[in-house]
């Protein structure tokens, strides 16, 4: 059984990010969110969370671009300068990533699973502190680290994924079968998701995806994801998409309970 999770990134980011969120999630293919809890728009992400009770909602751990919950200090902007931070030991992973959590869990949302801004837990030791903060609030799925389906990378991909899944085993945590849309980042349109949803295999995968409309909060943003955003919005409501999904017998499905949505 092919089985599909299909996860917007970057909700808090802007309201309008979040719009395009809804949008997706209500009237298109989308199934799960990860809610920035130092978005500039969190505040407006959870209070649409809960007009939207389907939408299955987890935590995107942020370490660059952005401001920490424990100091207000900003995070380095690039993930090269996260690593310098991370060896130098100025930076406690363990602490930022449990405030950000519990940003959320105030605010009345426990999160379903556990990822990262610009995918910072595929170094080792992030990914270390990650899992161990999702065995200790239960949080049963974490992203896996790896897209095997960007140019070159299916052999090494395929060596290190035994490195992650023994550590997310040691902790009790979950992670999915596959993992698709990394290398799609800004360039993820109805024709390349098309070709995307072709190469989904058995088992679960999480699709990773950044939708959005482009209003004037995201307009002024620090990112270089703006026109993408709404090229992956019209993707993940294209009746073009759904009706593959259902010709190709994929289950749309949430980290919630896994069950079909």
């Amino acid at each position: 059984m092919k089985r599909l999770i299909i996860n917007a990134d970057d909700f808090g980011f802007t309201k309008d990010v979040n719009a395009g969120i809804l949008n997706a999630h209500r009237d298109g293919v989308l199934t799960s969110a990860t809610l920035m809890a130092n978005g500039d728009a969190f505040g407006d992400a959870v209070r649409l969370s809960r007009e939207a009770p389907t939408l299955d909602v987890g935590c995107h751990l942020v370490l660059v671009q952005g401001r920490s919950l424990l100091t207000g200090q900003p995070f380095p902007d690039k993930p090269r300068q996260l690593l310098a931070l991370l060896a130098l030991r100025r930076l406690d992973i363990y602490a930022e990533l449990r405030a950000q959590i519990e940003a959320l869990l105030r605010a009345g949302i426990r999160p379903s699973h556990l990822d990262s801004h610009k995918h910072t837990h595929i170094v080792p030791g992030v990914f270390r502190q990650v899992v161990r903060l999702a065995h200790e609030f239960s949080i049963p799925y974490v992203r896996l680290p790896l897209d095997r389906s960007v140019p070159f990378a299916r052999w090494p991909c395929a060596l290190a994924s035994s490195y992650y899944r023994r550590l997310a085993r040691t902790f009790k945590v979950r992670m999915t079968d596959h993992f698709l849309g990394f290398r799609l980042t800004g360039s993820l349109n109805e024709q390349t998701m098309a070709a995307a949803l072709l190469t989904i295999e058995d088992g679960l995968t999480e699709f990773m995806c950044h939708p959005g409309r482009l209003g004037s909060e995201l307009s002024g943003a620090q990112t270089r994801l703006k026109q993408s955003r709404v090229q992956e919005l019209e993707a993940l409501t294209s009746p073009r998409i759904r009706k593959l999904i259902a010709a190709r017998e994929i289950q749309l499905t949430r980290f919630k309970n896994t069950d079909s949505y």
